[in-house]
């Protein structure tokens, strides 16, 4: 068995320790707040209301309002634009605080500081310190006829707490759902970064793109008044047109600065390099080049530029404000995105990818063409149930020899017998494999990797890619042995 490696985590004054994990006593009582919390509404049910979260930061004293913030809202590449950024401010010797959602294993990495995850122990800590506000205010809302604060709603007050404690030097902050109704709107970012928006979510967000462009539009503020001015800026990927229209006008509304990809930074150029891909930038204060990204796709690259203009946004660069070009390579080299295009082995290679709309899809797909020669590919898809798995599956096909349909073990997950119908309907019937459980896909899937067809044919060359879902990514990732990060 292979030993477990050094993790880095946060200590109790929130500065980074080496160990070797939380002990047995710390899981066990962030399993019993985990159980707590999963008492309440789930992340994918929400209240058009801020009232909840606002009164608890009323209680708390405003910590989002000591350290200024970038605020990343989007149907896509949410999470690794936010990882990005931080690792650029990391590299510009700025204390970072860090909100991601959803997690992939575990639920301290939603709250990240200098870069890694909470500890359990200080997971557990924060929230039994705002626990008597949240029951407060649950009992208040009841008394008006409302529901209690959800899980979400408690997990970003927790980390606006944590990020104040610490103190960080700037929080960037990824909504979880939507914009303008998202917990996380209490906070009021000076930069605004929207990556590109689709169809999700139209339960809540609205069943077209002008609709969902709208709710995210509302992470786009005016500057408060304040004795020194300062502008707010609205960094903004490649839109579909109505979409587009939608932010743009927002802007206009409240008065705050445009920045757009395409027009004031871009990608100039990238090549495939071993282990990712070697890129030249424009952004908003020039051109930077020799930028190692150590992660596939042109999605990435395209999400790396919109990292460095909010970056550039968040310092006030301009034409002649470059940032310093070595911090920038060095905070690009440093980035992780776990669970997008994550290799976990080799022979067969196996790579898992967090992909869960037609959207992602498409860039997995586009990414496994254009960087990747397997002599095979299998697909082990898992989807959640209130996804759109038949475009999923659509998005794919193109690129996988065979898939295994599974389940992820989430109760949200289909059940394998309805994804399997719906890519029989795309694949055929040859080439669609049904199991049990992901440790069972993943089993099957080496075996299909691994045949021999013609005599004499290589068994090198063939590649595994476990996708549908976040949550599939995330109990791949554990099955792996791969910590939470």
């Amino acid at each position: 068995m292979n030993e477990e490696p050094e993790r880095q985590y946060r200590d109790d004054d929130g500065g980074a320790r080496l160990g070797s994990g939380p002990s047995p006593v710390e899981l066990a009582e962030m399993a019993l707040v985990e159980a707590e919390l999963d008492q309440r509404w789930p992340e994918t049910k929400i209240e058009p209301s801020l009232t909840r979260i606002a009164t608890l930061m009323d209680l708390l004293g405003s910590p989002q309002q000591s350290y200024p913030a970038i605020h990343v809202a989007g149907t896509n590449g949410k999470t690794s634009v936010t990882r990005m950024i931080d690792a650029l401010l990391t590299a510009l010797h700025r204390r970072t605080g860090r909100i991601t959602s959803p997690h992939l294993q575990l639920a301290t990495e939603r709250i990240s500081i200098d870069n890694a995850p909470i500890s359990p122990a200080k997971y557990v800590e924060t929230y039994r310190e705002l626990q008597p506000y949240i029951e407060m205010i649950d009992a208040q809302s009841d008394t008006a006829g409302g529901p209690p604060m959800s899980k979400f709603e408690v997990l970003t007050g927790m980390a606006y707490a944590a990020f104040a404690e610490a103190p960080v030097d700037v929080a960037i902050v990824e909504t979880g759902m939507g914009g303008t109704w998202d917990a996380t709107n209490v906070i009021d970012g000076q930069v605004a970064v929207i990556t590109p928006i689709g169809l999700d979510h139209v339960d809540y967000l609205g069943p077209d793109l002008a609709s969902i462009a709208g709710e995210k539009a509302g992470i786009i503020k005016r500057a408060p008044e304040s004795l020194v001015p300062r502008d707010n800026v609205a960094v903004i990927a490649q839109q579909e047109p109505e979409a587009m229209d939608v932010l743009l006008r927002r802007a206009v509304e409240v008065d705050a600065a445009v920045a757009r990809e395409g027009f004031e930074f871009q990608v100039l150029a990238r090549r495939v390099a071993v282990g990712g891909q070697q890129l030249e930038l424009q952004g908003l204060g020039g051109v930077y080049d020799e930028i190692f990204l150590p992660l596939h796709g042109e999605h990435q690259a395209r999400n790396a530029v919109l990292a460095l203009a909010a970056v550039e946004a968040f310092f006030g660069a301009g034409a002649e404000r470059q940032l310093d070009i070595e911090a920038v390579r060095a905070g690009f080299a440093s980035v992780t995105s776990p669970g997008r295009m994550e290799r976990m082995r080799s022979a067969p290679t196996i790579f898992i990818d967090a992909a869960h709309n037609p959207a992602g899809a498409r860039a997995l797909a586009a990414t496994l063409s254009e960087e990747f020669d397997f002599r095979k590919l299998v697909g082990v898809i898992a989807v959640l149930g209130d996804k759109d798995a038949a475009g999923i599956l659509e998005a794919v096909e193109p690129v996988f020899d065979e898939i295994v349909v599974t389940t992820n073990g989430s109760p949200r997950a289909m059940d394998v017998d309805s994804l399997a119908n719906l890519a029989v309907q795309r694949f055929g019937d040859e080439r669609v494999v049904t199991a049990d459980t992901l440790p069972d896909a993943l089993e099957s899937a080496i075996a299909i990797a691994e045949e021999v067809g013609d005599p004499g044919e290589a068994v090198s060359g063939a590649g595994i890619i476990v996708t549908g879902s976040v949550v599939t990514a995330g109990a791949a990732r554990a099955l792996f042995g791969k910590d939470p990060a």
